[in-house]
Order: structure tokens, then C-alpha cells, then sequence
């Protein structure tokens, strides 16, 4: 059984397809690409696997669940964590808070803490959210404003929040815009030490150097629809694609 299952999802605004009867299964321990050009529905599909927009058509099921029309907070309970391009950080909290923010969500609230209290629960979300940070390299900085950190510090930080929910499977969108080289070859290290460890990741990317660097499958999205979907050197090779963006002599339009 696959981790995550999409079976001809859909979705249509004001009758206009975003994505268009898409089905892709990801394993567990995948490392995978999703790029096309602006417009061809990549980011609408990222929103409708992790519920914020439901599909018009088709089925959608993850760790052996559907998860068709549920709402966020209930599919990151059962895995899923995401990040967004445009970052939701929150800049008058702490690093360290910012990053509780995500396992406070995930850290259930059991019957018996009515009685016990929650010193259990916070030390979980705690533990959480220290590790969160040491993975991404925060911890230093954890009592830090969020408004003080870098840009490049505060894509980590969007990262450290979704670690903190200890996903089985990782959603990144456009992780690397606004990163310079170096700072892009830093993340590509840095999510490809996080795949090694055995963590499921889509990635949409405008970058073709990191995607094609650490993604070893690429989903090719144009106009809503899959066009393709293989390993890198596949991808570069396939007429469809090829002729998709036929003329253009810039690899950007691939993302």
C-alpha cells in the first residue's frame, strides 16, 4: 500500500480546471519533484492532499485512509505536515514557540489529563519542538524573536514547525525561493539528510538544479495534468515534456 494514493483529483474554479484528473502514488521513503510552469496546478494540488482545498472530483487516501474533503488539522493528525511559499510564520513569537505551534497540534489531549493535568502533554510538545529545532539547526536561537532570524533562517524555521509534528510524509512548497546559491545548496543537503533518515518528501521547486540534484522521481504538471512522471534523466529525456515547453530555452519553465 501506497503512503499517499490520488486517484483522478480534480479541481475546478469557476469551471476552469487547476488540476485535472491527476493520480500519483507515493511510496514511503520517496524523494519526489513536482515542477511545471506557472499555472499548470502544482500548488493547488499540494492544497487539496493536505485539505486546504477540497477536490471537485476524484479520491484521495493517505497511510491507508481517505482523506477526500477533510479538513487540515485532522489530515496533519494522521502524518502530514506542509510548509507554504509564502511564509506563515508568526514574527512577535519566539523561534521556540513558533515550533511548539506545530506539535501543540499534533500532541493529543488524552481523557486522563483531566485528572493528571497536562505536564505529560507539555513535556512532549517540548521535546518536540527542541528536536524540531536541532534538526534544522535553530536551537541557538530558540529564545530569538522569529522577526530577528534571516530570511533563509526563517525558511528553516517554516521547516522546524511541520518537523515538529514528526511526519511521516513532508510537503515543501518552493522551499528554495528567495535563497541564494548557497544558501540553496545548504537546503538541498539538508533535505536530503532528512529523505536519508527515512522521511517521505514532495517537493515543488522552481530551482532546477535542487530538484534535479536530490529528487530521485520528477511529476511534470502542464495545464493541470500529469505529463510525465520518472527519475530525472527520464524526465529530461521525454518528448512529451520536451515539446510542453518546446521554445522556451530557459530550464526555469520546467518549475
Amino acid at each position: 500500500m501506497s503512503l499517499l494514493e490520488i486517484d483522478n483529483a480534480s479541481r475546478y474554479f469557476d469551471g476552469l480546471a487547476a488540476v485535472a484528473d491527476v493520480s500519483l502514488a507515493v511510496e514511503k521513503g520517496e524523494l519526489i519533484g513536482l515542477i511545471g510552469p506557472n499555472g499548470a496546478g502544482k500548488t493547488t494540488l499540494f492544497n487539496l492532499i493536505s485539505g486546504f482545498t477540497p477536490p471537485s472530483a476524484g479520491a484521495i487516501r493517505f497511510a491507508g485512509r481517505t482523506i477526500t474533503g477533510r479538513k487540515p488539522h485532522a489530515i496533519a493528525r494522521l502524518g502530514m505536515a506542509r510548509t507554504f511559499q509564502n511564509l506563515r510564520i508568526f514574527p512577535n513569537m519566539s523561534v521556540f514557540d513558533n515550533a511548539s505551534v506545530g506539535a501543540t497540534g499534533i500532541v493529543g489531549q488524552p481523557a486522563w489529563n483531566a485528572v493528571f493535568g497536562t505536564r505529560h502533554r507539555a513535556e512532549r510538545i517540548s521535546e518536540r519542538s527542541w528536536a524540531a529545532l536541532e534538526r534544522t539547526g535553530l536551537a541557538a536561537v530558540a529564545g530569538e524573536l522569529a522577526a530577528n532570524l534571516s530570511y533563509g533562517k526563517r525558511k528553516y524555521l517554516e521547516i522546524a514547525r511541520a518537523l515538529a509534528m514528526e511526519p511521516d510524509l513532508l510537503v515543501l512548497d518552493e522551499p528554495a525561493a528567495g535563497l541564494n546559491d548557497s544558501e540553496t545548496a545548504e537546503l538541498a543537503a539538508f533535505i536530503r539528510d532528512l529523505n536519508a533518515t527515512g522521511m517521505t518528501i514532495m517537493l515543488v521547486e522552481h530551482d532546477m538544479t535542487l530538484v534535479m540534484g536530490i529528487c530521485r522521481r520528477i511529476v511534470v504538471l502542464a495545464s493541470g495534468r500529469k505529463i510525465a512522471d520518472g527519475t530525472p534523466d527520464a524526465v529530461r529525456q521525454d518528448p512529451t515534456v520536451l515539446e510542453a515547453y518546446l521554445g522556451t530555452g530557459d530550464d526555469d519553465d520546467y518549475s
